[in-house]
């Protein structure tokens, strides 16, 4: 029987390879993890040569910027100890002046007398959002069959943000979000090292795929199918000009401005 014709997962191209989503290297080994199987059933999905990632240093620049992060698990920890610092140390350092436009070291004094050395700076935000872009896309091809068709926005919840309305927002987002996700399965074979959800279509078409990367790293992803309806929310209107307003969620209230 004749194979049948596969396209990326990105664009209508023939597909030519295979692509991991998210990247394989961010999949600790099993001797980094005394035994510990944490590839399996890895997702692969139809690739162009273009946007197959592996290719290109994509794939070792999110590792090295979201393994080392403060709130992931041991897992992302034992990651960043051994595989991170590695790769760091072979490009003498200077794959950190990739991952951060500005960065500095901040030495913190644990109880015990010892220390722990912590980078701390602004990332890449742009090239951080292209990464978590291709893997959103690789996951709905997984779970759906079939290439997306529309328009996606990102928001990723785990960089730290200095303004009041952003941080608000995050937390408003992060709410949100747990509530309509409480009763939907989480997919992934390594749960510890990532997971992802999907919300259900609301009246316009639109959903969202929340996705989780060492229990610390979260990623918001509205998807906007090409033939829905463009969706005009009063309140982020409201909010961009600068007018004062409150948003109301399962009896929390959210101020911006």
């Amino acid at each position: 029987m004749k194979k049948a014709i596969q396209y990326c997962y990105m664009c209508d191209k023939v597909a030519t390879t295979d692509e991991h989503v998210p990247p394989r290297c961010l999949f600790p080994e099993a001797k980094e993890m005394d035994g510990i199987d944490l590839r399996k059933n890895l997702i692969k999905v139809p690739s162009c040569v273009e946007h197959n990632c592996e290719k290109s240093a994509d794939d070792e620049f999110l590792m090295v910027s979201i393994a080392g992060i403060v709130s992931n698990n041991s897992i992302g920890y034992r990651h960043a100890k051994q595989k991170v610092e590695r790769a760091v140390r072979r490009t003498s350092y200077k794959l950190l002046d990739k991952v951060f436009r500005q960065k500095e070291l901040v030495r913190i004094e644990r109880e015990d007398n010892k220390f722990i050395d912590l980078i701390v700076g602004t990332p890449d935000y742009a090239r951080l959002v292209s990464c978590f872009e291709k893997i959103a896309y690789g996951v709905y091809r997984e779970h759906f069959g079939h290439r997306f068709d529309g328009a996606v926005k990102l928001h990723l919840g785990f960089l730290h943000r200095k303004e009041k309305n952003g941080r608000t927002f995050n937390s408003f987002i992060r709410h949100k979000t747990s509530l309509e996700l409480a009763n939907e399965p989480r997919y992934g074979e390594n749960q510890k090292v990532f997971y992802y959800q999907f919300t259900r279509p609301d009246v316009h078409g639109f959903f969202l795929l929340n996705m989780w990367f060492y229990e610390g790293v979260d990623v918001y992803v509205s998807f906007m199918p090409k033939a829905s309806e463009k969706k005009n929310w009063l309140p982020m209107n409201l909010i961009e000009a600068g007018i004062k307003s409150y948003i109301n969620l399962d009896g929390k209230t959210y101020e911006f401005n």
